[in-house]
């Protein structure tokens, strides 16, 4: 009667004990392992990071104000934002083409095409052309990576390393100034508000 008594008080507590105790979270069976970065994978990201800029910095802008360019101080004859934001496309269209082995008109990469002048246009083409770079970019392998590209217009893209990399660089440089004009109208670039 005893024994009955103390296992039957020993189930009691053993069953307390399990409930008191934490309950241990189920592990998720393992993620495959991540593939190794890749040059084209790398330069991808950077170049998705500044995608992000410009196409929210073109986003942010009122299409009313696409035709702002500053005018006190040193800026005669500068582009508009909206022609900042055309620049880009059209030179990473000619940026991607000349990584698939292209002839560049460098002409056109200055202006974009003439029928482009909306901002739901130019904000279109400058994702179109992001597309394109990201594509021309995956293409870039250690073995095609420093060959010397047939129709380079200038020693910094002659290799679709040297371009692939130029394409965000040469994006920023344009950020800069977009973001400028964002300022002189009141508007906090989205890539410098605060986090929530």
């Amino acid at each position: 009667m005893k024994t009955m008594r103390q296992a039957g008080i020993l189930s009691v507590i053993l069953g307390a004990v399990l409930l008191a105790a934490p309950a241990r979270p189920q592990q998720k069976p393992a993620a495959a392992p991540a593939p190794p970065p890749t040059i084209a994978s790398a330069l991808n990201t950077e170049l998705g990071l500044v995608e992000r800029e410009v196409v929210s910095a073109a986003e942010a802008m009122p299409e009313e104000k696409y035709s702002f360019a500053p005018t006190s101080g040193e800026f005669k004859g500068v582009r508009t934002f909206g022609q900042q934001a055309l620049h880009i496309a059209a030179a990473n269209f000619m940026f991607a083409g000349l990584i698939n082995g292209e002839k560049p008109d460098m002409e056109a990469a200055e202006r974009g095409p003439a029928g482009v002048t909306t901002k739901a246009q130019i904000v279109q083409y400058l994702k179109d052309s992001f597309a394109a770079a990201h594509k021309a970019v995956g293409t870039v392998t250690p073995e095609n990576a420093v060959t010397l590209l047939p129709n380079a217009p200038f020693p910094l893209v002659n290799t679709r390393l040297g371009t692939a990399s130029f394409i965000s660089a040469h994006c920023m440089d344009h950020y800069g100034q977009m973001v400028e004009y964002l300022r002189m109208n009141g508007i906090v670039p989205p890539a410098s508000r605060p986090r929530s």
